[in-house]
């Protein structure tokens, strides 16, 4: 058990308040009393999805978890509906917003009771398969789907709706070395947890069949979160806007670019010819939106031509449309791993010296919008769930006559800028002190409720030699995500 979860007092009651049903606020259930878990040969480790799920009571159980800053701690609030009110969790409890560390502890035993693997197992309350658990509870949830693994995450909701459940294995992606046989898990909530949030003491025992699989086994859950995707959503055929342009006065977008993260330096082997003898410093990076209004941009095809004339819409405060402007344009890129529409001039990338001036610049200059992270969804009308509403992404077909590409208020679109021409180019440069900056809405072809932030800078250190460079990245306050 992790030092933080020391931390946990049993300050406060959690349950509906007086006159509430005498359901517990959360519980445990298994969905079957025995599961079957694969491996191969070659990979003796297996996911541990033993069928639990986790049961919201009378009300829902949520919890938002925020910070003020980057050199500002986390800080997690249950919202206790039943009473209408809110409680702090104790400080330490997290350090960041994958969800609750700790919460179930996992013990497997073999047919002689011996314990061969323990674990401790991170519980995220958002899930892509939540169900309603009673026949009478909400028909719908209206939390997100998944928890946030961004670094420069803000700002989360984690919440099961009343009567629903999800299951604890969900984006925790524990795994145990097995072999082939039979176990019995015992799966309980951390003691801390069940004082905190009033969760009965329930013990589940599973009985555990490992097998070999022939193929590859199924080491996960499918996906952890939103991936960008070419062809899996339907292209809606919209109407080209007719009267004249209009920027309404109210509310817009605010887009603002992460620290880059994911920084490392790599060769050019990517199949590009003679990158191979290069050295690249490598990245990911993200402009997110901090709203209030959602950044929806349509876009309508130039009659043969690879070419869409886009357009930003405009909505007031009860989300009707109410105005919309040319915005350039959006091109079909038909690169490998690529294969959709991308939207000009959204970001670009620099790499500056000590000095602040600019030294390489990356060639990525289109891009398709899509929410792939929750950077706030604490924000002002932040969407929890941006893939069930109207204003859906979609990135498009070589055929498509028109697409809409939207990234929502709280979310942010990330790209890993590995490619040579998109990752800088270091191998002439002398070691020393640089920043990647990002740039947001470079040409100021969107529309913005301010652009006083649409820059940020996050400091690297090149060392090595030009054959086998090195790269040092300090901590961005109180983040430590080189």
């Amino acid at each position: 058990m992790g030092a933080a979860l020391a931390l946990l007092t049993t300050t406060g009651a959690t349950g509906a308040g007086r006159g509430a049903p005498s359901e517990p606020p959360l519980r445990l259930v298994a969905a079957s009393g025995s599961v079957t878990l694969e491996r191969t040969e070659d990979d003796p480790f297996v996911f541990l999805d033993l069928g639990v799920h986790a049961v919201a009571g009378a009300t829902p159980f949520e919890i938002r978890v925020s910070r003020r800053s980057y050199a500002d701690p986390i800080v997690a609030i249950q919202y206790v509906r039943g009473a209408t009110r809110t409680r702090r969790l104790p400080d330490g409890l997290l350090d960041d917003f994958a969800g609750l560390p700790g919460f179930l502890h996992v013990t497997l035993t073999d047919r002689a009771g011996e314990v061969v693997a323990e674990r401790d197992q991170l519980f995220c309350p958002n899930s892509f398969d939540p169900a309603r658990a009673r026949p009478d509870a909400p028909s719908v949830s209206p939390f997100p789907q998944y928890c946030g693994n961004n670094p420069f995450t803000l700002g989360a909701v984690w919440g099961i709706q009343a009567g629903w459940s999800v299951p604890t294995a969900g984006q925790s992606g524990t795994v145990v070395r097995l072999a082939e046989g039979h176990y019995t898990a015992r799966v309980t909530v951390a003691k801390p947890y069940r004082d905190l949030f009033s969760i009965p003491e329930t013990e589940l025992n599973i009985q555990v069949t490992v097998t070999t699989a022939d193929g590859p086994a199924l080491r996960g859950p499918a996906t952890a979160g939103p991936r960008r995707t070419s062809g899996t959503r339907p292209v809606p055929r919209l109407s080209r806007p007719t009267g004249p342009a209009t920027v309404p006065a109210g509310p817009r977008p605010d887009l603002i670019p992460l620290p880059a993260w994911g920084i490392g330096v790599t060769d050019g082997d990517f199949g590009t010819p003679g990158a191979g003898d290069r050295q690249y410093l490598a990245f990911n990076a993200n402009v997110w939106n901090a709203g209030p209004s959602p950044l929806t941009v349509d876009g309508f095809r130039r009659p043969g031509q690879d070419l869409m004339d886009a357009y930003q819409y405009f909505y007031d405060d009860q989300g009707r449309q109410v105005g919309y402007a040319p915005t350039g344009t959006l091109e079909w890129d038909r690169r490998d791993g690529h294969h959709h529409w991308h939207f000009a001039d959204f970001a670009s990338y620099h790499l500056l010296d000590e000095s602040r001036h600019e030294v390489v610049r990356s060639q990525k200059e289109a891009f398709c919008l899509a929410p792939t992270d929750p950077i706030d969804l604490t924000v002002r009308n932040a969407n929890w769930k941006p893939f069930n509403t109207d204003l859906h992404t979609a990135c498009g077909e070589e055929t498509s006559l028109s697409i809409r590409e939207v990234l929502d208020v709280g979310h942010g679109d990330t790209y890993l800028q590995y490619l040579p021409g998109q990752a800088f180019d270091v191998t002439d440069l002398p070691n020393g002190t640089y920043y990647i900056r990002v740039i947001a809405n470079p040409d100021q072809r969107l529309y913005e409720s301010t652009t006083h932030n649409n820059a940020s800078l996050r400091q690297v250190i090149l060392g090595g030699t030009p054959a086998e460079r090195t790269v040092d990245v300090p901590p961005y306050h109180l983040v430590d995500a080189p």
